[in-house]
């Protein structure tokens, strides 16, 4: 597919994961149950010699495809937990539908039923894991097919060389933030200094239980890298979880490994992983493939463009605008959008994976509504700015992402104009993210992210 979305899942998956259970595993499926959400996720269960084997089935995604391949990640997860990291423990790849089998872990990704205490203790074990983890030898991870840079000094940029790689892929429209990033890390690149080891890169990943941590998850795009990719990639989920302050995180990282923390590396792996949404998901944001939560998608990315633009006015020392909403215009279109609304969400159904997909719809009528109400008055405000930058003014918001980006890459050498970019790219990112639902709503709410200077 142009796009490099993925084909839908067909009817049939769930049997051919269902017969190569029981044919690879030697038992009977009692139970199998897709998970309601963006990633084909199978939770099932197995009874095989009086013992019951709790699997989750981790399929490909189907919306984009991956910055890593999925045997990729398995063999990454098998491989850290033969070294006694705690992931589950892997049964096989089956090849149709795509997707690999281990154990189904208990527990919670959050902390919503922990104590402080158990918090606390919980996020210490994560740092002890990491720290195990960033000591183990690469060789047993270089023999297995765990990616790796051409040299240690370039550990550090392995993995935003592989989400660049995926982006030019599937480009098909200007994107002049995305350029004007890309360039700004070719000529501010995090320096490694030679660190080197396994990563998980998503970090911030575990199910705990009682301040227990009962396995780290979703290694995806891990691989042999620089070990502070993992400390600065940790804060972004820190907005939705709350890890603690991370300024004493690493502080006891420094002491559990008993090697220094890199804040200059950390400030810009913090700034390449706020742009691995908007790399991975841009084709899909334009052309979303039939299975895709395209709303979960936008949301991702508008928020963290919004992490990206403050992250670089951190580095910069730069004081960042805020916008005005317009007022809400009166469309033809405006009662029947809020009908469509009201019935999306007033729908009863029983079925879970349906009720998922009808929030998803409700979340996009939602988009739409907002759309219609200011969507043309935030693109006018755009074209504003590009006149002030350009000295003219583009005839279409379309037309002003090609002229923009084409300014960008005149510039990506130089950085001649990073300091006038980089407010007007978080104006954009205000706008884009205003229209995500109705003012105040969840999905408009802009998270506060931990700085590095306070």
């Amino acid at each position: 597919m142009q796009d490099g979305s993925r084909a839908p899942l067909t009817e049939d998956a769930t049997e051919k994961i269902v017969a190569w259970l029981e044919r690879e595993l030697g038992g009977r499926v009692v139970s199998i149950a897709r998970q309601p959400r963006w990633r084909p996720v199978w939770f099932a269960d197995v009874e095989r010699g009086g013992e019951t084997l709790a699997l989750c089935v981790r399929g490909d995604r189907t919306d984009m495809p991956l910055v890593f391949p999925l045997e990729h990640e398995m063999v990454l997860q098998r491989t850290m937990h033969e070294h006694g990291i705690p992931t589950p423990k892997v049964y096989g790849l089956i090849e149709s539908p795509l997707a690999y089998v281990m154990d189904r872990v208990g527990g919670r990704n959050d902390f919503a039923e922990s104590t402080d205490a158990e918090r606390r203790a919980a996020v210490d074990e994560y740092l002890q894991i990491l720290a195990r983890l960033h000591a183990l030898p690469i060789e047993p991870f270089v023999r297995a097919g765990v990616m790796r840079a051409p040299s240690p000094e370039e550990s550090g940029l392995l993995g935003i060389r592989q989400y660049e790689r995926l982006f030019r892929s599937v480009k098909r429209t200007p994107n002049p933030f995305i350029e004007f990033s890309l360039a700004w890390l070719k000529r501010n690149p995090p320096r490694s200094q030679g660190r080197e080891s396994a990563i998980v890169w998503d970090s911030g990943q575990f199910h705990t239980e009682k301040g227990r941590i009962l396995a780290v998850l979703d290694v995806e795009i891990g691989h042999i890298g620089d070990p502070m990719m993992d400390l600065a990639a940790w804060r972004q989920r820190d907005t939705i979880i709350g890890y603690g302050d991370f300024k004493q995180l690493y502080a006891r990282y420094e002491t559990l490994s008993g090697k220094p923390v890199d804040v200059d590396a950390l400030m810009r792996h913090h700034f390449a992983f706020t742009l691995t949404n908007e790399l991975a998901f841009s084709a899909a944001l334009r052309h979303p493939a039939p299975d895709s939560d395209l709303m979960t998608n936008m949301q991702w990315c508008y928020e963290t463009n919004l992490f990206a633009t403050e992250a670089l006015a951190e580095i910069h020392q730069l004081d960042l605008p805020t916008i005005e909403l317009p007022s809400p215009r009166e469309s033809r279109g405006r009662v029947a959008i809020e009908h469509l609304v009201h019935k999306l969400r007033a729908l009863p159904v029983d079925d879970e994976y349906v009720r998922y997909q009808l929030r998803t719809m409700f979340r996009m009528a939602r988009h739409v509504a907002r759309a219609d109400e200011i969507g043309d008055a935030l693109s006018q405000a755009d074209l504003d700015d590009l006149h002030a930058l350009l000295g003219r003014r583009p005839a279409s918001w379309l037309e002003g992402e090609a002229e923009l980006e084409r300014f960008v890459l005149a510039d990506a050498k130089e950085g001649r104009h990073d300091e006038a970019l980089v407010p007007l790219f978080h104006k954009r990112h205000l706008r884009a993210h205003a229209l995500l639902g109705p003012a105040g709503s969840a999905m408009t709410r802009h998270a506060e992210i931990q700085t590095f200077r306070g």
